[in-house]
């Protein structure tokens, strides 16, 4: 059999060949999604969007010296944080993200300013990076107000601080201790002749966490400090720098507010808690891993989510992934870690873990999505 004769390629194949892998490339890169670039703000209150949900703001008022943030996709960074204040006296600055209206300024589909008595829920999720070399406190703040305000100050503040570093101290003095959601706090009181104070300090410094801004707020009603009919205008994460500063970072922010009535179990106010879950398993003689899919089928975000299960008797979690799993063995709950700590409708996040069993290997029961049934 005479083998085929070799056709040289012509000028004009090769051209055409060249064309078409070059398309073939313009076409996977434009498939790829591109990220959303850094964005440095040095403006005194200048701010921008992240997340299409929340506000960047850089928000120097204490000082001149030059102060700039940069926006990334999930939070910010200090990146320059000049001169220093005394300590005790105001800070520099509240560098910081937040959900809600800020001097007019609101984040994009806020549903802020919100009655208390018509919040059910208002979960959040906030994960701080530290520096040494400063003098500050990582603040989270929460503003009330008797009217539905989006301009100026709100007349209660509610200061939960994270972490502090030199001789600075809450406005006002402390009044007391207490615990609110599962930790506990240094109560302080005070004003700042603007507005009253309401400060819980954590006897330690605490990099991250998810919790409900609700507690938070029912502890200051509680305290005589608000109204239930009062209004939610704002939730804030950031900084309160006296010297120094750059480095302090928000790594990550998440903030919701579920409208409805939290005494009305007729009306939950949150319909996103309907949830379906996928349970895959490994498993050998004496040991396995199990994923952990949890999906969101309802019509609003979970953010966070806690999800309850009860692992069979004789089963014991060695080590997780993607999620803390607490305690090892019987009714157990899931939490996120600070970058899934949000489940969209319709989406799901997964997590992991391995474990040891005796006797016969069998799956847990009752998956509870934030006390809900799941399928």
């Amino acid at each position: 059999m005479r083998p085929l004769p070799h056709r040289p390629r012509t000028a004009r194949g090769l051209i055409g060949a060249l064309l078409t892998a070059l398309a073939t490339v313009a076409a996977l890169v434009a498939a790829v999604p591109a990220a959303q670039a850094d964005t440095l703000i040095c403006d005194q209150f200048g701010s921008t969007t992240i997340q299409g949900r929340y506000v960047v703001q850089n928000n120097r008022w204490g000082t001149s010296a030059p102060q700039c943030v940069t926006a990334t996709d999930t939070g910010f960074r200090l990146t320059q944080a000049d001169g220093s204040v005394p300590t005790n006296g105001a800070p520099k600055s509240y560098p910081s993200v937040f959900n809600g209206c800020h001097y007019t300024n609101c984040s994009p589909g806020t549903n802020l300013p919100a009655r208390l008595s018509g919040i059910a829920g208002a979960p959040s999720s906030i994960s701080y990076g530290f520096v040494g070399d400063a003098v500050y406190n990582a603040s989270y703040d929460i503003w009330l107000d008797p009217t539905p305000k989006t301009d100026g100050v709100s007349q209660t503040e509610i200061m939960i601080w994270f972490n502090k570093v030199g001789p600075v101290q809450p406005i006002g003095s402390q009044v007391g201790t207490t615990t609110v959601g599962g930790r506990g706090w240094q109560v302080w009181t005070g004003s700042n002749g603007t507005n009253d104070v309401i400060s819980f300090v954590a006897p330690s410094a605490i990099p991250s966490w998810s919790f409900d801004v609700m507690d938070f707020v029912r502890e200051t009603v509680r305290r005589g400090m608000a109204q239930n009919s009062w209004y939610l205008t704002s939730v804030q994460a950031g900084f309160e720098p006296w010297q120094n500063g750059a480095g302090l970072a928000v790594n990550s922010f998440s903030s919701a507010v579920n409208l409805g009535d939290p005494g009305d179990p007729g009306n939950p106010g949150d319909p996103a808690t309907a949830c379906k879950v996928t349970y895959a398993t490994n498993v050998w003689t004496g040991g396995f891993t199990a994923d952990v899919t949890v999906t969101n089928t309802g019509s609003a975000p979970v953010d966070p989510w806690k999800l309850a299960f009860t692992l069979p008797s004789g089963q014991r979690i060695t080590n997780a992934w993607n999620a803390g799993v607490t305690p090892s063995t019987g009714a157990v709950t899931a939490t996120p870690l600070a970058h899934n700590a949000r489940i969209e409708p319709g989406s799901g996040q997964t997590f992991g873990f391995q474990g040891t069993y005796s006797g016969s290997f069998s799956r847990p029961a009752g998956f509870s999505l934030n006390g809900t049934a799941c399928s």
